[in-house]
Order: C-alpha cells, then structure tokens, then sequence
C-alpha cells in the first residue's frame, strides 16, 4: 500500500530524532519507574485523561494503571507498540513518522503483522548509558499525545535526576 508523503511527518522527523537521541539516564531502577508511572497517571487524573500506563524492564511489567475509560484494547495497543521499540530501539512515533513520511503504511513496508506490531506514538525506550532496558508507553489519546505524555514525564524524570 502506498501514501502520500506526509509534509508534516517530514518537518516532525528532527524533533523526534532530538528527542530520541538525547532521553535517557545513567541509572533507572524500579523505584524510578513507580515514580514515572506515578507522575503520568497524577497527570491523567488531574486532567481526567483516559489512559493507560506501562512499563517494562526488558520483558517484565513493573508499572501498569489504567484511568476510568480504558479497556483491554489499550494493553494490547500498549503490548504492540513495545514490540516496536523493542525491535527498533526507538519511540514508536518515530516509527509511525518515518513511514507517513516516505508515504509508506509501516505494516505493510514491513511485513510485520498488525496483531503484533503497530506503529503508533505512546511508547518510548527506557536507556541506561545508552543501553535499552524497557519501554514506558501510554495508549489511549491520539498518538502525538500519548507521546507528548510520555516525553513531558521522561524530561521531568531526567531534570530530577540531574
């Protein structure tokens, strides 16, 4: 299946290559994760967000909530972009950017199945020295607001840390 380039997504690519390139930290460990959960899920019940948070470490959950609105569909959108990240070692709205991009649907550039794999914003790599170690995502707003979500808790993570 072939689109249209995407303008939009082509003047977005550099920001998220930014944003990519440059969250990360020098330590993250599971009390750092239930902060991070904490703070997305204050957010989301302080804006009444419908949302559902996840964290991973490499394969096991250490942080999941989910707000009044959500249901099964968003673990499953949240299992699906993780596959994404954890394949391309990036945000999964990265992913989803580059292909709108190049005009190209990512399922069906990749051959990978859409059960499976989705590229879609809301999950991003969680990097210790520049290792990858899990993935943080939300699933339940649009995707440049699920990634919006997690990036403002991931900046504010990596300034307390500092």
């Amino acid at each position: 299946m072939s689109l249209t380039p995407d303008p939009a997504a082509q003047a977005l690519l550099p920001l998220l290559e930014e944003q990519n390139a440059r969250i990360g930290f020098t330590s993250f460990d599971y009390d750092d994760a239930y902060r991070l959960g904490s703070a997305i899920m204050a957010r989301a019940a302080a804006e009444d967000l419908r949302i559902t948070v996840t964290m991973s470490f490499g394969e096991q959950r250490v942080f999941h909530a989910a707000r009044p609105g959500t249901t099964a569909d968003n673990d499953d959108w949240l299992a699906r972009k993780f596959r994404v990240v954890s394949r391309y070692n990036v945000p999964s709205f990265l992913v989803s950017t580059k292909y709108r991009a190049r005009g190209q649907d990512f399922n069906a550039a990749t051959g990978l199945p859409i059960t499976q794999y989705v590229a879609a914003g809301g999950a991003f790599p969680l990097r210790v020295n520049g290792s990858l170690i899990g993935a943080v995502g939300v699933s339940g707003l649009v995707e440049n607001l699920d990634h919006d979500l997690v990036v403002w808790a991931l900046e504010a993570a990596q300034a307390a840390a500092a």
